[in-house]
């Protein structure tokens, strides 16, 4: 299967199309504070993959790991001051061909999402002076999943037309992970259309949809009441949901109102709101309405260029765009604003991860933004806020 997704990582193309018209625009023109409480500054200027770009970037306590476009993987405590000298002593592994899409970490373990269509498993031991040592304990699927499934025919599914695979595998980029909120499931997707549910405790698959989208799937998140969302290159959010007394899950929702291919989805840290971005520039925001069906309510328009990647922290949403900037929003009510236009890198901004960070003064946040862009380059950006303010 090849891909159509607005993003091309052989050429790095993109494209973008027309904003939503029929959509309202959620940005607020009178501003929600006074602007000379909040600053923001560029920290530091980060080159962490020698001849590729940054592809995935992941926070957890205090490491920051970073997957390349050529299969690197990298981290280091992101709480020591970063500098290119720092950067020497970083943590590497390399695994599988092609493109490190996504990274989660749960407890002692690094999940990370792979071009060559695999998932791969780490044991995370972190050591004196912030060293950490990665031990690879599965590659999904795994092999016993493999062999317990080949000899029966009706777990062979078709593929292509003179091929089949058994339903464990994904069978095209593996393109963004989650994790259930306990941590005992890990959710992927991948540009074969399907989303696959694993057991973490032994990595078993334990579902596949097959089709899912009509076509590739770049997106996924998971909410703590258990709804999975979908984004696709097809334009359609998907909501899936397993019910009561069934073992599968299904469609509960299509969220249809994006007029192109979604790349990014997030989620508010009470699972209420939705945020999806895409080739049209705009962020939709969905809000859970009568029945908990999701509602459009409106979009952050801002962004000259597709939405790429998202990242929520408590009321904060961060996107990137392939315009070259980080924008951050702020809502309250219904009412956002731009709090900030992040500029600086020279290529389209492909991954990024934010955290709130409060040590440097007891009456003041700080937001720290990690962007990875195609310029190779991974910015870290501060945003202050007054205690007060957030």
């Amino acid at each position: 299967m090849e891909r159509t997704a607005s993003f091309n990582d052989t050429n790095n193309t993109l494209s973008s199309q027309p904003s939503l018209a029929s959509v309202p625009s959620l940005n607020s023109h009178s501003h929600l504070f006074n602007a000379s409480t909040t600053s923001h500054t560029c920290l530091a200027t980060l080159k962490p993959h020698a001849s590729s770009y940054t592809s995935s970037l992941a926070l957890a306590g205090k490491f920051l790991y970073a997957g390349s476009s050529d299969r690197e993987i990298r981290s280091w405590n992101h709480t020591i001051f970063l500098s290119e000298q720092h950067l020497q002593n970083t943590n590497l592994i390399t695994a599988g061909t092609g493109a490190v899409k996504s990274i989660v970490v749960h407890s002692d373990k690094l999940f990370t999402a792979h071009q060559d269509h695999k998932i791969r498993v780490w044991r995370i031991t972190t050591q004196d002076h912030d060293q950490q040592k990665f031990t690879r304990v599965a590659t999904l699927p795994t092999l016993g999943d493999r062999v317990t499934k080949i000899l029966i025919p009706k777990n062979h599914v078709q593929i292509r037309r003179h091929k089949k695979c058994t339903w464990v595998h994904h069978v095209d980029t593996v393109s963004s992970l989650a994790l259930s909120h306990d941590g005992t499931l890990l959710y992927s997707v991948s540009w074969d259309r399907t989303l696959k549910i694993w057991r973490t405790k032994d990595f078993a698959c334990l579902e596949s949809v097959r089709n899912a989208h009509d076509d590739a799937i770049n997106a996924v998140a998971v909410s703590g009441d258990g709804h999975v969302y979908t984004g696709s290159t097809d334009k359609r959010i998907r909501v899936w949901r397993k019910r009561e007394g069934e073992k599968k899950h299904s469609v509960v929702e299509t969220l249809e109102k994006h007029r192109s291919g979604i790349n990014a989805l997030a989620l508010s840290s009470d699972g209420c709101v939705l945020y999806s971005g895409a080739c049209d520039r705009s962020i939709l925001v969905w809000e859970k309405g009568e029945n908990w069906k999701l509602v459009v309510v409106g979009a952050l328009r801002g962004h000259t260029k597709s939405i790429l990647c998202l990242g929520v922290v408590r009321d904060l949403v961060c996107s990137g765009s392939e315009d070259k900037t980080v924008r951050i929003w702020r809502g309250i009510e219904r009412e956002y604003s731009c709090l900030a236009v992040l500029e600086g890198h020279r290529s389209p901004i492909k991954s990024l991860t934010a955290t709130l960070d409060h040590s440097d003064h007891p009456s003041q946040l700080s937001l720290l933004v990690y962007s990875g862009s195609l310029d190779s380059d991974v910015k870290v950006w501060q945003q202050d806020f007054d205690h007060g303010d957030i």
